[in-house]
């Protein structure tokens, strides 16, 4: 049976919707923090945890599983060298939501979505 296993579509087709979700976790490995509409970042968090885990696993296999994910080679290195040795201390949690207010064109609910340590180590630096 498939009771409660549905997932957000976005209101996608899969194609559109697994690539929708591979760019948002480029971009947010790639700056540290974006911002997006509030269905989409709840979206794409548990997909850039399971990477950030992969990450931190860091064999062989869970290198090509990321790349089968991610598609793009440099974005694959930054995660298993800077993302997860940044994480390499939490057991969970690596990203954080926070509401923004509405869009003006069409009063979407914003919201960013940052990796918790990149941010941290950001505001060391400038501390």
């Amino acid at each position: 049976m498939r009771h409660r296993k549905h997932r957000g579509s976005l209101g996608l087709p899969t194609g559109h919707r697994r690539a929708l979700l591979a760019n948002l976790a480029t971009a947010l490995l790639t700056h540290g923090r974006i911002e997006t509409t509030e269905p989409k970042a709840r979206a794409v968090r548990p997909y850039v945890e399971k990477l950030i885990s992969l990450g931190k696993r860091g064999d062989l296999h869970a290198r090509r599983q990321a790349l089968a994910k991610l598609r793009y080679r440099p974005i694959v290195d930054v995660l298993f060298n800077d993302v997860a040795a940044a994480c390499s201390d939490r057991t969970g949690g690596y990203t954080r939501i926070i509401k923004t207010g509405f869009r003006a064109g069409d009063a979407a609910p914003m919201a960013i979505i940052e990796l918790v340590d990149q941010v941290n180590k950001a505001e060391a630096a400038e501390a």
